[in-house]
């Protein structure tokens, strides 16, 4: 079982030493990946009536926190690493023109040597959707034409597209990704849709904020996806991060992760002070990384 860290550029972390020494440490130690959210824009909470999805308030919690482009964070984290995987935790795909996020995903897997992995997700704060001129309406289908039309740009020397939400004539679009065919697509979400899209349009699932008995029907929802869709989910990635609802992650829970079919957990930055940064990233490697090599 791999481990994952989450996560940069928000709060304290958005702060350029702070990420550096994240992004070296975790690197060191054995972290298989490293995490960074994204929002454009967010609302005080009396000024937006959409409900955040992974947690029992509604709230999202963070809205006078520091918040970086996930794009600009990971390549910073990437000047500043070799192995680990750079990955968004989750990138807002409807609020951005293919060609724009093709264009950023390339570069940044360029960028990483081939690191990058590009969680995705068809976004929940409708007023976000609105602040940037875009319907949140069928954001779903939305994204995933969108990606649709990022495969062609990836893979095709000439791509061109016509959908309904999006269209553009053959066009000259480079660097190609590292990665080939592209880096792969991780759907984030929690609900049966976001599982479904998991498999048919992405290359796994990212859950989050749950405990093995909650992510455990939700691998079975994924194999079963995979059965009908005839491919392996041996080659799905499914990542889940247990949050708030396990803030102490122990041995036992990451055999529970493994029992219910997780591949990686991904774990809680533990403390955004430097001065503990180093020593909190090595316990944990100590205690939950090398261990779960083995798992």
């Amino acid at each position: 079982m791999d481990i994952g860290l989450f996560s940069i550029g928000v709060g304290r972390t958005a702060a350029p030493d702070i990420i550096a020494q994240i992004a070296r440490q975790a690197d060191a130690v054995g972290f298989d990946s490293l995490w960074a959210p994204e929002h454009v824009v967010l609302f005080e909470d009396a000024a937006y009536t959409s409900q955040y999805p992974y947690n029992d308030t509604g709230r999202i919690g963070i809205t006078d926190a520091d918040l970086l482009d996930p794009f600009t964070a990971l390549t910073f984290a990437a000047a500043h690493t070799e192995r680990i995987k750079l990955a968004t935790g989750i990138f807002l795909v409807p609020q951005r023109h293919p060609l724009v996020v093709a264009k950023m995903v390339a570069s940044l897997d360029r960028l990483s040597k081939g690191r990058f992995v590009f969680g995705v997700g068809i976004g929940w704060l409708k007023e976000e959707f609105r602040a940037l001129g875009i319907s949140p309406e069928r954001r779903a289908q939305r994204t995933c034409e969108y990606l649709d039309a990022m495969r062609a740009v990836w893979t095709q020397a000439n791509p061109s597209f016509e959908g309904e939400f999006c269209g553009f004539p053959a066009v000259k679009s480079l660097p190609k990704p590292v990665q080939q065919p592209h880096p792969p697509v991780v759907f984030g979400g929690n609900s049966a849709p976001a599982l479904r899209r998991a498999v048919h349009h992405g290359d796994g699932w990212f859950g989050f904020n749950l405990l093995p008995e909650e992510a455990a029907p939700s691998v079975q929802q994924l194999q079963q996806h995979a059965r009908e869709a005839g491919r392996s989910a041996d080659d799905l990635f499914i990542a889940v991060a247990p949050g708030e609802k396990m803030p102490q992650v122990t041995l036992d829970a990451l055999k529970q992760y493994r029992d219910a079919g997780v591949k990686q957990v991904i774990l809680r930055l533990p403390t955004a002070n430097p001065d503990r940064i180093d020593a909190a990233l090595e316990e944990m490697a100590e205690n939950l990384i090398v261990p779960a090599q083995s798992l």
